[in-house]
């Protein structure tokens, strides 16, 4: 099996598109005003939309790999699977996910871990991404795809032991997976 653990901001959502799901809520309230949280709108409401340039090249990946999605990203803690799935498919993803990583509460962590709080959130994820693979020995190839720096190396060059060894790394927020060299990475890791 193929996964791709896929982060949506600043990877398919991109900062152009952040914001919209502000608008979303202030036209739906407008119509609906006995809702009282936009956490109970629909998820079409909930959520910012994707970059059609980058589904188009995540797609491509998808195509060219048979890989599966698992969600990394934040959105998983303010939607169900089934939600995130039809929200996927309806933004044109070719693909629904097929689960959610776990997290990090509910994740078995090395004992001998380091703490970095400039890097905490960094660190999370990636005992996440490392606890799904651990539960899901059928996985032959991976790749996970951030614009966190989740690597076995940060900005500097300098070694991180916690990082994540088939990352991808999308440092420009307006162009996410659309960045050049970013799809042929994906590739080599999950070919």
């Amino acid at each position: 099996m193929k996964v791709i653990f896929l982060d949506n901001d600043g990877v398919i959502c991109l900062a152009n598109n952040w914001g919209g799901r502000a608008k979303k809520w202030k036209k739906y309230k407008k119509l609906n005003p006995e809702a009282t949280s936009d956490t109970t709108a629909p998820v079409e409401v909930r959520f910012d939309d994707f970059d059609k340039k980058a589904v188009k090249v995540l797609n491509q990946v998808l195509e060219e790999t048979g890989a599966e999605l698992v969600v990394s990203s934040d959105w998983r803690l303010f939607a169900t699977l089934e939600e995130i799935g039809e929200y996927y498919l309806s933004k044109g993803i070719l693909k629904a996910p097929i689960a959610f990583t776990k997290r990090y509460i509910g994740c078995d962590k090395p004992d001998e871990f380091e703490w970095f709080r400039q890097t905490m959130y960094e660190q999370q994820r990636c005992i996440e991404v490392r606890q799904y693979l651990i539960d899901h020995p059928e996985i032959t190839h991976w790749a996970c795809i951030d614009d966190l720096v989740l690597g076995e190396k940060d900005y500097f060059g300098f070694e991180r032991k916690w990082g994540l060894s088939n990352f991808v790394h999308t440092p420009r927020e307006n162009e996410g997976i659309k960045q050049a060299g970013v799809k042929e990475k994906l590739l080599e890791y999950l070919k």
